[in-house]
């Protein structure tokens, strides 16, 4: 009887974590697909955006931030809102990503999602299997964060180079962090709501995952892009 139940625990968790990373894959894969449309299908208008109307660029950027703010808040309260806004960032970022990756050599960023990619899982396995409980590490991670947006900011002002590379390296270690951090949350989500997870959730999770995994590769891209 405990093995029934523990069987069937274990299906319904395995379902919820394929229901998240199914939903972390359809983001991804329209970020891509949009960024590809920029620099190969649209290129005119990357170009002309690029060097005539840059503020387009820095809109997009500003309706990202209101955005996933709002796809998070929506999500949290299971509202059928939840999906469509985190499509939409998902798109709208891939606009964004466009105009960072086209600084970068093709090798280069072939290489940076190679490793997002390999770091991203190692990681996420870890946080599936560990039986130490990473919320402690996943509340400094998030203030460690917070330090480092601010630390970006300042280095805006001051475009200090060796500032940039730790600032891209720290940024490895606390995404790497955070991804196993969200993939414990999947399965104590899954505990608390004894296995009756709203779907608001499931975007809740996609969408931080989404980000980490986002956040892994912009860094790697510039550690590996300065490399060269």
């Amino acid at each position: 009887m405990n093995n029934n139940i523990y069987t069937e625990t274990q299906t319904g968790l395995n379902r919820f974590f394929a229901r998240v990373y199914g939903l972390v894959g359809m983001g991804i894969l329209l970020s891509a697909i949009v960024s590809a449309g920029m620099l190969y299908i649209f290129t005119d208008t990357f170009v002309d955006i690029l060097i005539n109307q840059p503020m387009i660029y820095f809109g997009a950027m500003a309706v990202e931030l209101v955005l996933v703010f709002w796809a998070a808040s929506v999500a949290r309260q299971n509202s059928p809102l939840a999906l469509p806004l985190f499509l939409i960032y998902s798109a709208l970022n891939g606009f964004t990503l466009s105009f960072i990756i086209a600084q970068y050599a093709q090798t280069t960023v072939v290489a940076a999602f190679v490793s997002s990619s390999i770091l991203f899982f190692v990681m996420a396995i870890i946080g599936r299997v560990t039986k130490k409980d990473l919320s402690g590490m996943g509340k400094a991670l998030i203030a460690a964060l917070i330090g480092l947006i601010i630390t970006s900011i300042v280095n805006m002002f001051l475009a200090s180079g060796p500032l940039s590379l730790m600032i891209s390296m720290v940024s490895v270690v606390i995404f790497s962090g955070l991804i196993a951090y969200d993939n414990q949350r999947i399965k104590r989500v899954y505990e608390e709501s004894n296995g009756q997870v709203l779907d608001g959730w499931a975007v809740s999770l996609a969408l931080s995952l989404y980000l980490d995994f986002i956040n892994l590769f912009i860094s790697l891209l510039r550690i590996f892009g300065r490399r060269r």
